[in-house]
């Protein structure tokens, strides 16, 4: 999953240890994604690396700092899928489809993301706070956008309490879609999303809640 971030200066032993680094994430990524935090065990990490847990601890101090690795790589590459151009109004929530369409073609990405978001229902998961600040990012910069749609006339009047749930709502629904399609099911992913999200749009035209 991690990016080639050598650099042509890079010789011997330290560009070796740079992509040891990395190899060590990307089997962390995987391993945590497919086991969560808790089961995938550092022996199982390295195992897939040739490694010894001593060698990873050595990378990383510890199996909570190899964990903070692996969000931050994830962290990365997710933004590389993010709106970058940053839309107006309407325009950003249609283009939220571009989001849906990376997860599609970096699928173990989402599956590390849904992975440590349900793990992270415990209160004592390191991760907690990364998914806990992650969602609230979503949460705000979705609000903000509606209520931008809001203002600038192209959507019916809302209260910031409706621009709220409507929001929660619509990440909810994504998120779902989401998790079915990594459960298996026979669908096209981009596909349902663009429709949900295009109903979305209509109903706040409209003056209609989504739910």
């Amino acid at each position: 999953m991690a990016g080639d971030r050598t650099t042509p200066g890079m010789r011997g032993p330290y560009r070796k240890g740079v992509e040891r680094r990395e190899q060590i994430i990307r089997s962390a990524s995987e391993v945590f994604g497919e086991l969560g935090y808790f089961g995938g065990s550092l022996r199982t990490i390295g195992d897939r690396v040739g490694a010894s847990p001593a060698t990873l601890t050595q990378y990383f101090g510890s199996k909570e700092g190899l964990l903070a690795a692996v969000l931050e790589d994830w962290q990365r590459q997710a933004g590389r899928g993010l709106l970058q151009d940053d839309p107006l109004g309407l325009e950003y929530f249609r283009a939220l489809i571009r989001v849906t369409e990376f997860h599609v073609e970096h699928r173990g990405l989402l599956e590390l993301f849904i992975t440590m978001a349900a793990d992270s229902t415990n209160p004592g998961h390191p991760a907690r706070e990364f998914i806990q600040r992650r969602y609230a990012d979503v949460l705000g910069n979705c609000t903000a956008k509606l209520r931008e749609a809001v203002d600038r006339g192209e959507v019916a009047p809302m209260s910031d309490e409706q621009i709220e749930a409507e929001v929660r709502i619509l990440i909810a629904v994504l998120d779902g879609l989401e998790l079915q399609w990594l459960l298996g099911a026979d669908i096209d992913l981009p596909a349902l999303a663009t429709r949900y999200l295009e109903h979305a749009i209509t109903c706040w035209q409209s003056g209609r809640s989504i739910s």
